[in-house]
């Protein structure tokens, strides 16, 4: 059964970033936007380990949300310095509700991006939402956040080989990822739809 996600709203007097519009994002020149990258990425990257430092980056997070379902920006986001962050953060983040909306925002990016480049590390992506899938097996809230994103993920590689006309090997998808798809849907896990 999928479940549709509820809207996001991010709160806009704590957002450490300019609010930019998707279509403004579309259309920014190169230096502001590698200066609005710069800055998103100096908040989740953040080592802070308070309160307000895990709701600041929620909140970019829920901002991101936002954004990221404008195919251009998805394209530009998932091809930038942002997706390696992104990666670490669903990594080492200590909070579950970090780590959560970060599969999120990676769903989002694979499901609206219209181009992936062969250097975006969506293969280390594939294989720890399959190891955090795998070690809470048992926690059913987790798995309905972290598995959206891996489906994405491996639907945007088959998409992308399929166009090419000489697919290369350059997303290694490993086998366990198949499995543990294959494992939740058997047990019927309830999906939440990015």
């Amino acid at each position: 059964q999928i479940m549709k996600q509820v809207p996001v709203k991010f709160d806009l007097k704590t957002l450490h970033i300019p609010t930019y519009s998707a279509e403004k994002l579309s259309s920014m020149k190169d230096t502001d936007w590698n200066d609005f990258l710069q800055r998103v990425c100096s908040v989740l990257d953040s080592t802070e380990k308070n309160t307000g430092a895990a709701r600041s980056k929620l909140n970019l997070l829920y901002y991101l949300c936002t954004v990221a379902v404008h195919k251009e920006v998805a394209s530009r986001l998932i091809s930038s310095q942002l997706f390696p962050i992104l990666v670490q953060q669903l990594r080492a983040a200590a909070n579950w509700d970090i780590r959560a909306k970060v599969a999120r925002v990676i769903g989002l990016l694979a499901l609206h991006t219209a181009e992936l480049r062969e250097h975006v590390p969506v293969s280390e992506a594939i294989i720890l939402l399959t190891e955090l899938i795998r070690e809470n097996f048992r926690n059913s809230k987790l798995k309905q956040c972290l598995l959206p994103a891996l489906g994405e993920l491996l639907y945007l590689i088959a998409s992308e080989e399929e166009k090419r006309k000489h697919p290369r090997e350059c997303w290694v998808v490993p086998s366990a990822a198949y499995t543990v798809l294959m494992r939740c849907l058997r047990e019927g896990v309830r999906l939440f739809h990015c």
